[in-house]
């Protein structure tokens, strides 16, 4: 008997906090929006803001303020692939794209991946990462 996949749903918590009023609960980010949501998050943490696991994020601000050049881009796609691969376990990476912006003095980020489980088309994040003080 072949061995079916079964879709799940994914629930994680609005990092806003705000509160529903008809639940009075906190706002919960569903399927889709909650596993794009902790791409960004792993993406922006820099390691050692997690409590009890220091390696957790991408060292990507390091390399935000060295020359804008495909070397920096390489180096930010090899953490962002990385880092992804290691602490998020719901998706399958496709591709992940790092461009130097010099008119905005940054790189323009493209990740598109699938999420494991889920019987739904590839998902795509795109931002600009730019130093800043």
């Amino acid at each position: 008997m072949p061995l079916e996949r079964v879709s799940r749903g994914f629930k994680d918590v609005s990092m806003s906090f705000q509160v529903n009023p008809l639940s009075n609960d906190l706002i919960a980010l569903k399927n889709e929006n909650a596993i794009a949501r902790s791409v960004r998050n792993i993406i922006f943490t820099v390691p050692g803001e997690k409590f009890f696991d220091p390696e957790f994020g991408t060292k990507i601000s390091d390399s935000l303020f060295e020359l804008i050049d495909d070397i920096s881009a390489s180096a930010i796609k090899d953490q962002i692939e990385y880092s992804l691969e290691t602490y998020e376990n719901r998706v399958a990476l496709r591709n992940v794209k790092v461009e130097p912006d010099f008119e905005n003095n940054g790189y323009s980020v493209e990740i598109v991946y699938d999420i494991i489980g889920a019987d739904i088309e590839s998902q795509q994040i795109t931002f600009i990462l730019q130093p800043t003080r």
